[in-house]
């Protein structure tokens, strides 16, 4: 178990490289998913990551649920390196402390199965309890995600956008884990219904004390939900912010013009302007990977990766950041003088 102060789980140096086919038969191209990556989860924290399309935040999902192995770098969960356990150990340890929500409900769920038994299938996978409390847990998690109890005859194809995901929750949840990870869970649902799934996650947080990793490309809705924001940018974290703090205290260019990217209920979107399409993650520049389109690049941005600095609660990496409290119109005048 974890101590008191210890993190939930810790990546260090993760780095997660794919090969992929590109023009010819022999020929492979590496796609390097992510780099670097450093980032720790503490008992009920809820952390946002935000990025555009691509940036990795799937792939940072998979590692931390087990999914991915790492081409280099640790996991540790609770204190344990995760890939150094034997493989039924890793998955007993991850599959019954971690719940996975994936982003759509439709093709998550086994279509052919009733709700009672999708929600039974950890229960009876891991062996908890006997099958008549494995029923009683299936009743109960219908109850905590507000289905009634004869949504465990119905099949997931019988049931509306909104309900699938519920039941994905209760199923995320069937093994009482200490951390959630969602990866985008209100995307591919109606807006209706995405204000009443981000409620009954914040109600459930709340009652079970979970820690949270909140995955989505809609940045207002991670910085509502969260404890802290992470900017990830072509696969490197390149920001890690208090929620309370963004967009006005963050320091990184990206951040900044990721949030003033975004619509405001009061105020029109007003984007600070890029130069130029997000590079191919198969050839990443050198050093800052953000240097081909930030307005403050210069030559000692392609040197190296710009080193970690400690900012408050924050931590960021760039050699020019974006001084604390300065105002999108004074960054977007900035970014047109450079264009």
């Amino acid at each position: 178990m974890t101590q008191a102060g210890e993190s939930l789980v810790e990546l260090t140096d993760v780095h997660v490289v794919h090969k992929a086919r590109s023009g010819g038969l022999f020929s492979r191209d590496r796609v390097y998913a992510l780099t670097g990556a450093e980032l720790t989860v503490a008992p009920g924290e809820t952390v946002g990551i935000v990025g555009e399309s691509g940036c990795g935040k799937s792939t940072l999902a998979r590692v931390l649920i087990g999914l991915q192995r790492p081409t280099s770098g640790t996991v540790h969960f609770e204190g344990r390196d995760v890939w150094s356990m034997p493989g039924a150990e890793r998955r007993g340890a991850i599959g019954t402390s971690i719940g996975m929500i994936f982003q759509d409900p439709a093709t998550a769920l086994n279509r052919r199965l009733p709700v009672r038994q999708v929600l039974r299938d950890p229960l009876d996978v891991h062996r908890v309890g006997t099958p008549d409390e494995r029923d009683e847990r299936v009743r109960e998690l219908l109850d905590l995600v507000g289905l009634p109890p004869g949504a465990a005859d119905l099949l997931p194809g019988q049931m509306s956008g909104g309900q699938r995901q519920r039941v994905a929750i209760a199923r995320a949840l069937a093994l009482r884990p200490r951390l959630l990870v969602a990866d985008e869970p209100t995307s591919a649902l109606d807006v209706s219904v995405r204000a009443q799934i981000l409620n009954l996650l914040g109600d459930l947080k709340e009652q079970f004390g979970l820690a949270m990793v909140f995955v989505s490309h809609d940045i207002q809705t991670v910085r509502r939900m969260s404890d802290r924001v992470v900017t990830m940018y072509l696969g490197r974290i390149v920001e890690q912010t208090p929620a309370a703090a963004v967009p006005g205290a963050a320091r990184h260019p990206y951040t900044r013009a990721l949030f003033s990217a975004t619509p405001g209920l009061l105020s029109p979107i007003d984007p600070i302007p890029l130069v130029g399409p997000v590079p191919s993650a198969t050839r990443p520049p050198s050093g800052c990977p953000f240097r081909t389109r930030c307005w403050k690049a210069d030559d000692v941005c392609a040197t190296e990766m710009p080193p970690a600095e400690k900012d408050g609660d924050g931590l960021f990496r760039c050699y020019h950041p974006v001084l604390s409290g300065a105002t999108d119109r004074e960054l977007i005048s900035q970014a047109q003088e450079r264009s």
